[in-house]
């Protein structure tokens, strides 16, 4: 199967949901029409990243009865989307989200597992932790989504590999800090390292999509990118502009790279389910 996949790199307006939201509406009438069958946005894409005391304002319930989140409902009748939002759930906790959207449906909403409060960054001040990775169907196959962060850890993509991804999405507001030997920032060249090892050690295809643009001295970097089940990079986008990045990839793909190279065949998940278990129980005492 050959599907289209768009990728929108694009600079969100701080704090501006109506704004934000007539960005992804537009850009995902212009993917429809070059053809795309997914678009996908990055990290916080309805609401810009450094939102800090503003999430209780911006956050939105992923129900239709929301009007930010019905449009795009009302949109992905004519594209699959994954969309990032401050997420609210019924007990008033708010989360670092993102939801995949088609056909009207929302199918799948995953909460960043992981928080980085280090550096320039301060997420565990204003957001909760996710509890789950899960893979899930979609009318392309089985995917799965992670958000920043959570792709510098190997545990959430190995679990969403298990559970029977074979397309790993993955969205980020990643900003750059100083230069490497190849006058590139350095975060940007250790990034698109992790996505060629994902892609390859999973015989997966990844899917990334990151921001551009400023906010509070933070310059965030584009590049996105899809890497095929071999670890090479199909296509990557513009540094520091914004793009919209159409390219078309063949699933088959997946299956001829694990005839040749069969790592899911051979891998031993009851052996780390059980070398776990033995570590976290010597560390328990």
């Amino acid at each position: 199967m050959r599907l289209t996949v768009a990728l929108a790199q694009m600079y969100p307006k701080l704090g501006d949901i109506a704004h934000n939201l007539n960005r992804h509406l537009t850009l995902a009438a212009e993917a429809v029409a070059q053809g795309a069958d997914l678009l996908v946005f990055p990290e916080l894409s309805l609401t810009g990243y450094q939102v800090q005391d503003l999430v209780p304002e911006l956050a939105i319930k992923a129900t239709g009865d929301n009007p930010t989140f019905h449009a795009l409902l009302d949109a992905s009748r004519q594209i699959d989307m994954m969309v990032g939002f401050v997420h609210e759930d019924r007990r008033q906790r708010f989360y670092t989200a993102a939801a995949y959207l088609s056909r009207g449906e929302c199918l799948h909403v995953h909460h960043k597992l992981y928080l980085p409060t280090y550096g320039m960054f301060d997420e565990g001040r204003y957001f909760d932790q996710g509890e789950q990775a899960r893979a899930f169907d979609t009318r392309f196959g089985r995917f799965g989504m992670l958000i920043c962060e959570d792709f510098w850890h190997m545990s959430p993509a190995y679990l969403l590999w298990q559970d029977g991804a074979d397309v790993l999405l993955f969205q980020s507001a990643s900003p750059g800090r100083g230069l490497d030997g190849d006058e590139r920032l350095a975060d940007l060249r250790w990034v698109e390292l992790v996505n060629q090892a994902y892609g390859s050690m999973f015989t997966n295809y990844v899917i990334h999509c990151n921001r551009v643009g400023y906010e509070d001295g933070k310059n965030f970097w584009g590049g996105s990118s899809i890497v095929d089940p071999n670890g090479e990079f199909v296509t990557r986008g513009h540094y520091f502009d914004e793009n919209l990045i159409i390219q078309q990839i063949d699933l088959n793909d997946i299956r001829r790279t694990r005839a040749r190279l069969p790592l899911l065949r051979d891998e031993r998940p009851e052996l780390v389910h059980r070398e776990l278990g033995r570590i976290l129980h010597r560390n328990g005492e």
